[in-house]
Order: structure tokens, then sequence, then C-alpha cells
């Protein structure tokens, strides 16, 4: 059913894919809408018109077919492992789910605040009609609004001043069109149907209102009691979970708040001094997936960041976990040997420590150490004099500390 409602969005992608080619900059206006001169020519190719063209291709930049960067476009990673992987089609299907609201324009006349609103009251009436399995009556699912955009309303404590117009003979005559440009869009991405005043959401909407529901099952069933807590102190308390329960616990924290608060709280914590938090951030924001790419792709000029943002992309877009350091030049691998260093310096033991000496890219110490003199990590000094304290050859370790000594006064 997501492969059928996403179709003419495939083909559009797939068309730009063929059609335009990497480094096209002519494939949009820089906003992500597709210009008039690409628009008339998939429609042209595709014998579409130029109103379909355009809508396929908005439910494929939100479904994630097609990712726009400036003003260029380039396949998703959904979109490379649509033939091969039912998960990404899924997800593709529930990216659009989300986005519901932006897929058409809410009626004209009434407040931002108002439409705000139904927006987020629109989950309770997704629940109902899960819940219900079955046909539920509009004028039901209106009460509902108008009770839940009521509750909004005072937890905000949004109460006027001055004189009040007298109500409404019918308090939910605001709402009604507001409900029906909701039911309208929802039912445009597949989630439901509506037929003689009721409403019923499709087996494939049922799965995704199941599937947010167990979501917010599993944020109230924090394993470690993280949940309540702000980015760096969760990653703190998950630094000595094993890895399983480690993502329990991530999952039930992004569960608990927005992906996009999330994804920028993690990437604040990876900034700090703190290389441990780095690692475990990046971590947690695989838990996450696609949702944060956009984000790790803006970090990639980050020089402490940058080296996990690739390896973070790499496994994204398909690479065995186990291969996905390739990716990275020798200057970037010698950085995250040195920030991992220094993670287990602070955090770990002496002869963890020692270990780590073989995963470096270089194959020999002497190797090692010229590139490391000349990185310009800041931990660079302080990683080199705890592995000379640690290591048990002599020889070694006194060629470390003259390192680090090198390092600390500025020779080479």
């Amino acid at each position: 059913m997501a492969r059928r409602g996403l179709a003419g969005a495939v083909r559009i992608a797939l068309w730009a894919d063929r059609a335009l080619g990497p480094g096209r900059s002519d494939t949009t206006d820089g906003s992500g809408t597709l210009g008039d001169v690409t628009a008339e020519r998939a429609a042209a190719d595709l014998g579409l018109t130029l109103r379909k063209v355009r809508a396929d291709w908005d439910t494929a930049r939100l479904a994630g077919l097609v990712e726009v960067h400036g003003g260029c476009a380039r396949p998703g990673w959904r979109l490379r492992a649509w033939d091969r992987d039912d998960s990404a089609v899924l997800r593709g299907w529930v990216a659009l789910f989300d986005a519901w609201s932006l897929t058409g324009t809410a009626p004209d006349g009434l407040s931002p605040a108002t439409v705000a609103e139904v927006v987020e009251a629109m989950p309770q009436l997704l629940s109902l009609l899960q819940l219900s399995a079955g046909p539920v009556p509009v004028t039901q699912l209106l009460d509902l609004l108008a009770q839940r955009v009521t509750e909004l309303r005072n937890e905000r404590c949004e109460i006027p001043y001055g004189p009040q117009p007298q109500p409404a003979t019918d308090p939910d005559a605001p709402l009604a069109p507001l409900l029906d440009w909701a039911l309208d869009a929802l039912a445009g991405v597949g989630a439901l149907t509506s037929a003689e005043g009721q409403v019923t959401l499709t087996p494939l909407g049922s799965w995704a209102v199941w599937v947010k529901l167990e979501q917010i099952c599993v944020a109230a069933q924090s394993p470690a009691g993280n949940i309540e807590r702000p980015a760096e102190d969760m990653l703190r308390g998950c630094a000595g979970l094993r890895p399983n329960a480690a993502r329990a616990e991530y999952r039930a924290w992004l569960a608990a708040r927005p992906v996009g608060s999330a994804v920028t709280d993690l990437l604040t914590a990876a900034r700090g001094e703190d290389a441990l938090l780095r690692g475990l951030a990046f971590d947690c924001l695989r838990v996450v997936g696609a949702p944060a790419e956009p984000d790790v792709r803006a970090v990639l000029e980050e020089t402490s960041l940058r080296p996990y943002a690739l390896l973070w992309l790499a496994e994204h877009e398909g690479a065995d976990p186990e291969e996905a350091h390739t990716v990275l030049t020798r200057d970037e691998a010698t950085w995250l040997w040195v920030d991992t260093a220094a993670a287990v310096a602070d955090h770990g033991e002496a002869p963890l420590l020692v270990r780590h000496l073989e995963s470096a890219v270089q194959g020999t110490v002497p190797a090692l150490l010229d590139d490391v003199r000349a990185l310009g990590h800041p931990r660079t000094v302080q990683v080199l004099v705890a592995l000379a304290a640690a290591h048990p050859d002599p020889a070694l370790a006194k060629a470390v500390r003259r390192a680090a000594f090198q390092v600390h006064h500025g020779g080479v």
C-alpha cells in the first residue's frame, strides 16, 4: 500500500535522477519548489499535467525520495533502497504521514494559531480512530477536536481580557472547515478514508498510529530513568550501559521529544570538550536515523564532528559498519583516533588505551606519532602523555613522551 501511494513520487524522483543528473543547478528555485522550466520538461517527458508533476515532486520531497540542497536536488537514500528495502518504503510513507499538514493549504480567514491548534490536536483524533477500529462519525471527531482545542488553550492559560462578544450559536463552526482540511490531507497521504459522514483509518494509517502510540509507551518506560534529563546528562547516564540497553534508553529519550530539537541538543552535546559524549551522541543519532541526515550533513565543515558525521552518513547510506571507516582520509581517521583516545584516557582504563594503538591507520607507532604531531588536535598532548604512562614498553613510552614534549613546545 505504501509503494502504491508513493508511486507518483517515485516516478518523478527517478525522472529527475535520469534526466537532470547530479549537480544540476536549475532543478529548483532554491526553496525546494520545482522550477518552471524543469516542471514543464517533466510534464512533457512523463505525459502528466504541470499540477500533477508539482504535487508528485512535493510528495517526493516530504517522503525523502529527493533531497534539495540550495538550488540542486539529488536522490534520497530511500529512492536508492526502494526496490530492495521495504523498511525504506515504510519510512518514506511515515515521513509523508508526519508531514500531512504541509501537503495542502489551510482554509483562508482563520488565524495561524487556530490552524496550529488543530494540527496539535489531530493525534488525539487519530488515536480515537485507531482504537475504534472502524468508522467514526465526523460529528464525533468535531466534538473531540473542539474539546482538545479548548484544553490546549486552557493549558496555555489563554484567558481573554475585557468585554467579549457573544459566543457563536455553533461553537464548532470555526473548526469545521479545519477538520475537513485535516481529514482531506490525511486521506491524500493514504492514512484514512471518508464516506457518508464517516471516517475510517486505512490499514496503513492504523499501523502508523499504532507505531506512534507504541513510541509513547516506550517513552513512558525509560529503563534507566534518563527520559527527563537534558541530552548531555542522558548521554553520560548511558555511558556505562551495554549497547542494547543504551539503545533502549536512546529510543525512550527520543520518543519523549520532537525529533528536530532532540537532534539539535545531541549535536550541541557533541560539540563539547568531552570526546566520550561525541561518540555517544552519534550513536544516539544512529537511532534517530533518516530525520537526522540534514543536520548531520550540516556539521561536515566542523573539524571536531566531521569524522563522526562521515561515518554516520556512510552507515546511513548502506555501508557495512566494519567498512565505513574507508570514507575517512588519513587525517580524518587520525583525528578520530586521537579523539577516541581522549575519551578512553578520560573515562577508560590504561590497558584499553594501549590496545587502542592497534586501531590506528598508520600501522606503526612512529608513523602515527608523525601524523599526530602535525594534526593539531587540542587533546594531543594529554593523549600522548596518558599513552606513555600506560604503555609497558619503555622504549615506545619514551618515544611517545618525546612526541608529547615536541607538540607542547611547538616542535616537530
